[in-house]
């Protein structure tokens, strides 16, 4: 069983990663992140993301067990240059590359557990809108007794003193400064 992970376009060249993964090139997962873990490089951050999430593809995806996977092969390839240009002395300008990498990694498992099938996950039938309103046109008839559109005979709407005294302004320093017209 393989598990596979990825990052594509990572701001960080080459050979910066591949002195992180040469590190941790077949080593069983636990181990490879302790080792990731206390390395002093900035391309230790987005490796160990990968591994994790290779890791929980295989947990999530296969049912695997964490403790059976190891890192059967983890590359970095070259990604997407970025050029970019810097002034130099009497009007010439030099080319700066801002290299990218794609990193990528598969996992394999120590002791064959069997499982080569994905998880089928069953998806619940979508909810229609329409269901949805009817539904509570019937919830407001139990309790209203009427329609949700139907206004009762003089039934006028009522003012809540909240609503009122949110649209009064306030007194004080603050509301002349703040609701001052400005023209």
């Amino acid at each position: 069983m393989e598990i596979k992970a990825s990052i594509n376009d990572l701001r960080m060249s080459t050979r910066k990663v591949r002195l992180v993964i040469d590190l941790v090139r077949k080593m069983p997962v636990d181990k490879a992140l302790s080792q990731l873990k206390f390395t002093n490089k900035k391309a230790t951050e987005p490796v160990i993301k990968m591994i994790e999430s290779a890791i929980a593809n295989g947990i999530n995806t296969y049912g695997l067990d964490r403790n059976n996977l190891f890192i059967k092969a983890i590359t970095s390839d070259e990604g997407t240059t970025l050029k970019r240009w810097m002034p130099k002395a009497h009007g010439r300008a030099t080319v700066i590359r801002k290299r990218g990498a794609h990193v990528n990694v598969v996992l394999g498992e120590i002791v064959d557990s069997g499982k080569h099938e994905k998880k089928v996950v069953k998806a619940e039938a979508p909810v229609k809108l329409e269901d949805l309103a009817k539904e509570a046109e019937k919830q407001t008839k139990k309790t209203t007794g009427k329609k949700a559109g139907d206004k009762g005979e003089g039934s006028a709407p009522v003012k809540s003193k909240a609503k009122t005294d949110a649209a009064a302004p306030e007194k004080g320093f603050a509301s002349k400064v703040f609701n001052r017209k400005v023209g």
